[in-house]
């Protein structure tokens, strides 16, 4: 954005701020609860970007791999029985109107990319059927929960979904959640095969594999909102697209190992050697840009969950948070898993811990920030930060807390059966 944008974007901000003192004053939010909800929604929307990117360059089974079933059955299925569980439950327990109760599903229903880091893929290659199910599924729907935000809020009169929900059928299901991730998987390979180009044939293009990181993810997000797709989808579609590329291209694992070496050791000139051999190349290319990102990510992390605690001091708690949070983490994900993965090859223990582990964290952030910022009325907005906060770091802690012993438990149990 040109500095005229971000001098337009600013004053505005301080105008409009000037100009509602007086409503401000009426609303269940201080000022600086306003400033931090909007630091909050640029955080958490970069997070997940990040991570989003860093969740598809670690799945590198191909696309014709069965293993994709499940992410795909978990980011469908699955989140659309949470979705609904919880707007039912909202209507039936709060007695909330069902666009309020749908958004609300909605804005829960994603599990975390973020925050899940001790659950997935630890590294391309890894082949466990659980750690690729749920790091697919934190990777997907992030962005498949997007067309229920978008009904919620159309329900609500805050967004145009058409008669009889047409507009939100053709536009923001089918159009969004396809041009998404067509756009991401194409820039995806395209950036890849420019870069491996230039650095096998002209030894250019090297040293700068941050900014290919960076640029990718921002040129993903940008062109699919331009084409109103989904931005989250495009981001996780070219973090898989150049993954992809990446196992196409590379012929044997001497290089993976090479392009390892050559990361590690301090003599710089090795890892130029190593970026322009034409074998080498693409799994040097793949390895940098993983690795730039999971610091990314980590960094991320941090940030998100120091200002998570922050806010907690700032919220008034609602009585729904006693029996919402249960309800959800121990009921409703465990069922929504249980049929989205029914006749599916996943073991009976393996979908016993995915139930468990339905993280929650920076994606249902955003979404709270992205309908706040679109309107919702603050006799709602309150309820729905006080029950987003609570089901984030509920999750944050009891998952924390659980995740070593029960993955420890689950790797002893897959060594065994190896054995």
């Amino acid at each position: 954005m040109e500095f005229a944008s971000w001098s337009i974007v600013i004053g505005v901000l301080l105008i409009v701020m000037a100009l509602s003192g007086t409503v401000l004053d009426r609303l269940p939010l201080s000022t600086s609860m306003l400033y931090l909800l909007v630091g909050l929604a640029v955080v958490t929307e970069v997070v997940v970007l990040i991570s989003l990117f860093t969740a598809g360059l670690k799945l590198s089974p191909g696309l014709s791999d069965r293993r994709w079933l499940l992410p795909l059955r978990l980011a469908i299925v699955s989140m659309i029985v949470t979705v609904l569980g919880v707007a039912v439950a909202a209507h039936f327990l709060l007695g909330w109107q069902w666009g309020a109760c749908i958004l609300l599903g909605a804005i829960l229903a994603p599990t975390d990319p973020v925050l899940a880091s001790d659950v997935q893929v630890h590294r391309p290659g890894d082949r466990d059927r659980l750690r690729f199910a749920l790091t697919g599924e934190g990777g997907l729907n992030d962005g498949a929960a997007f067309p229920f935000v978008m009904l919620g809020l159309g329900l609500m009169g805050l967004h145009e979904i058409g008669s009889f929900g047409w507009r939100w059928v053709l536009v923001d299901l089918l159009w969004a959640a396809i041009v998404g991730p067509a756009v991401g998987a194409l820039l995806g390979l395209a950036v890849g095969w420019l870069v491996l180009y230039l650095r096998r044939e002209h030894k250019e293009a090297v040293g700068l594999d941050d900014f290919l990181a960076m640029g990718l993810i921002a040129l993903s997000y940008g062109v699919a909102q331009m084409l109103h797709g989904y931005g989250f989808l495009a981001v996780f579609a070219a973090g898989v697209a150049l993954r992809q590329l990446e196992q196409s291209q590379t012929t044997n694992a001497s290089s993976r190992k090479a392009a390892a070496q050559a990361h590690v050791d301090p003599d710089k000139t090795l890892a130029d050697a190593i970026a322009v051999d034409p074998q080498h190349a693409p799994a040097f290319m793949a390895q940098a840009v993983l690795g730039f990102n999971e610091q990314l990510d980590r960094i991320g992390e941090v940030a998100v969950v120091i200002t998570i605690g922050a806010m907690l001091w700032a919220v008034q708690w609602h009585s729904g948070v006693w029996w919402l949070v249960p309800l959800l983490l121990l009921v409703i994900r465990p069922v929504s898993v249980a049929l989205g993965l029914i006749n599916s090859t996943a073991t009976s223990g393996q979908r016993w811990l995915i139930g468990w582990f339905g993280i929650r964290g920076v994606g249902s952030l955003y979404y709270l920030m992205y309908a706040i910022n679109h309107g919702v009325p603050a006799s709602l907005a309150d309820p729905l930060i006080t029950l987003t906060l609570s089901v984030v770091v509920t999750s944050i802690v009891v998952h924390g807390i659980s995740v070593t012993p029960m993955m420890a438990a689950y790797g002893k149990a897959a060594a065994r059966r190896r054995k």
